[in-house]
Formats: structure tokens, C-alpha cells, sequence
């Protein structure tokens, strides 16, 4: 299956102190959960946080929302699951569905400036 998918990504809500130097560049590790069955109010399919080391996950540790995740291709190669119905990839429909999230102490984290060297 080809999945098409468009992000949009808040950078100011990344922690800056979990980026780390690449051989070719500065990186951020990112985890999106995509839920293709359901719409947000807003067309959306899911969220992307900033990813966790396996002791965070042990610890439930959770990463503010910093962005969203819209599906807006599906191509069955082979048998699987269905394609996405066009009308659930426009946002129309169904009924929307919005998830609340706050994180651990209840204040996402706001980056107040950037270092000259990031690249966006």
C-alpha cells in the first residue's frame, strides 16, 4: 500500500535540547500517530510529538503535540487493508473527532528563541 501524507509541524513546541548533531546536518526525532479511520474537526488524521527513548516510554512520559498529520493519498499495491474513502481523506463525511492532550504538568513547552545554526 502507498500512503501519501502532508505534515504540518509547530516548531517553536520542539525541545531544542533533544536535537542532535547528524553527519550531515541537525536532527529531531519525530513519532507520528495516524489514525486513518477518524477525522478531526479540522481534516486532520493524527499528531506528530517529538519521539521518546525507551526509559521515557516506561515512564509514560508524553511529548506535547507539536504538529498534525493529514492522509491525502492511499494506493493498494497489494491485498491489505482498504483505501481510505475520499470523502474521509476531504473531511467530509463522518462525524469529526478531536482528541484532547495535555501534557505531564499541564503546559506544552514553547521554545522562546533559535540558535543561528538550525536550519529552518
Amino acid at each position: 500500500m502507498k500512503i501519501g501524507i502532508s505534515l504540518k509541524l509547530d516548531v517553536t513546541k520542539l525541545d531544542k535540547e533533544r536535537f542532535f548533531a547528524g553527519a550531515k546536518g541537525t536532527y529531531c526525532d519525530l513519532t507520528a500517530f495516524i489514525d486513518t479511520e477518524t477525522t478531526s474537526q479540522y481534516g486532520d488524521h493524527g499528531v506528530i510529538t517529538q519521539s521518546t527513548s525507551k526509559e521515557e516510554r516506561e515512564a509514560k512520559v508524553q511529548m506535547p503535540i507539536c504538529g498534525n498529520v493529514k492522509v491525502f493519498y492511499t494506493k493498494a499495491d497489494s491485498p491489505g487493508p482498504p483505501p481510505i474513502p475520499e470523502s474521509q481523506i476531504n473531511g467530509q463525511g463522518s462525524t469529526p473527532q478531536t482528541e484532547q492532550y495535555t501534557p505531564e504538568g499541564g503546559t506544552p513547552l514553547v521554545v522562546s528563541s533559535f540558535d543561528d545554526d538550525i536550519p529552518f
